[in-house]
This record gives C-alpha cells, sequence and structure tokens, in this order.
C-alpha cells in the first residue's frame, strides 16, 4: 500500500475512493477526497515551504497529517509522493460501516447515519481523529487503510471551500463517488471582504 501512497496525490486521490480507513473499533468507507500537490498548488498548506505545521506533508508517504480549520475543527489528510515532496489527499466524506454506535455517540447532532461523516470535520469527529494523530502511521496501531480491489467510479471537480486560484476549476481535485449519500455538498469559498 505504501507504494501506491509514493505518487502525486492527483493520482492517489481516485484511488482512495472505496478504500476502508479504519481507526481503532471504527470503520469508514471513503466516498470523497481533495487533492493538494504541495508547492506548486496554490490550494495547499505547503505551498510556501516546510514549516512546523505542515512537516508532516513533507515526510514518507502513508502517514496522517492533521491540521485545525478555522480554529475549532480537525482535519485529516494521507500524505502522499516520496518523502521531501509534499502532497497529500484531504479525507472529505465517507460512509461508517462499522462501529457505528461508537460514530453516533461521537456525533449526537448528526441527523442520521448518511450525515455521520460528511465533510471533513465531521469525519475527523466520527472516526475519533484528533490533532495529536497528526504524524500516525497509516499500515497499523490505531490506524489501518485498505484499498479497494476494484477501483470506484468517480466524477472530480473544483475542490471546495479553497480561495484564491486553488479553489477554481484550473484544480479540478475534488474526487468522490456519484450519487453516493453520504458526500458532501460542493460549496465554493466565500470571497473575502477587504477593509
Amino acid at each position: 500500500m505504501i507504494d501506491l501512497l509514493a505518487r502525486p496525490a492527483t493520482e492517489v486521490a481516485p484511488l482512495l475512493l472505496g478504500a476502508v480507513l479504519t481507526v481503532d473499533d471504527v470503520r469508514l468507507r471513503i466516498t470523497e477526497v481533495e487533492a493538494y500537490l504541495g508547492e506548486v498548488d496554490p490550494g495547499s498548506h505547503s505551498f510556501r515551504g516546510p514549516t512546523k505545521r505542515n512537516a508532516v506533508m513533507f515526510g514518507p508517504p502513508g502517514h496522517l497529517y492533521t491540521y485545525f480549520s478555522y480554529g475549532m475543527h480537525v482535519c485529516a489528510n494521507i500524505v502522499c509522493s516520496p518523502e521531501g515532496v509534499a502532497s497529500a489527499v484531504l479525507l472529505r466524506a465517507g460512509e461508517v460501516i462499522g462501529g457505528i454506535d461508537i460514530a453516533r455517540q461521537r456525533r449526537t447532532t448528526s441527523r442520521g447515519d448518511a450525515d455521520l461523516a460528511r465533510g471533513p470535520a465531521r469525519l475527523c469527529v466520527a472516526m475519533g481523529i484528533t490533532l495529536a494523530d497528526g504524524g500516525a502511521r497509516l499500515d497499523g496501531g490505531r490506524f489501518g487503510l485498505e484499498l479497494p480491489a476494484v477501483p470506484s467510479p468517480f466524477l472530480s471537480s473544483a475542490r471546495t471551500g479553497v480561495s484564491g486560484a486553488g479553489g477554481t476549476a484550473d484544480y479540478p481535485w475534488r474526487f468522490f463517488i456519484p450519487g453516493d449519500p453520504t458526500v458532501s455538498p460542493y460549496k465554493a469559498s466565500a470571497p473575502r471582504k477587504r477593509p
């Protein structure tokens, strides 16, 4: 599996659709992801080079990169590409297929099972992924990743909620399983207000 992840995120992202992520006793079938290509991608946290925050993205593939979104929500990415090249796939949505009672307890505000992990922050809550999980390996311990035997059909679009050039149709790096009820709705980035 690590060999497959040692490629650019734009190649890895569609291959992760239908993959099963396991965190302790909860299992998730991945239905929506976004690719981020590091220093060539204005939408990536690593666009301006390595920092303390994004150091995991420059490390070996097969690890989690976690971060706070808007200072309150944890989001998780799977690090791709060879070590030294920043590239990651954001986990945007999925279907909880094991440990659903645990996920329901974590996401008490969910409107239903399809909503448990619809959106990157909700996914992390349902799966029990925290900021402290940044750097965790996906091939043992608390985390496991099983790739699908047969690739899932998918569609792509601009990334959701990404501002600036990285959120345009020039970067159609959001990949999702069409018609799946767990896929989050597309949302364009809100324009920035100027003082």
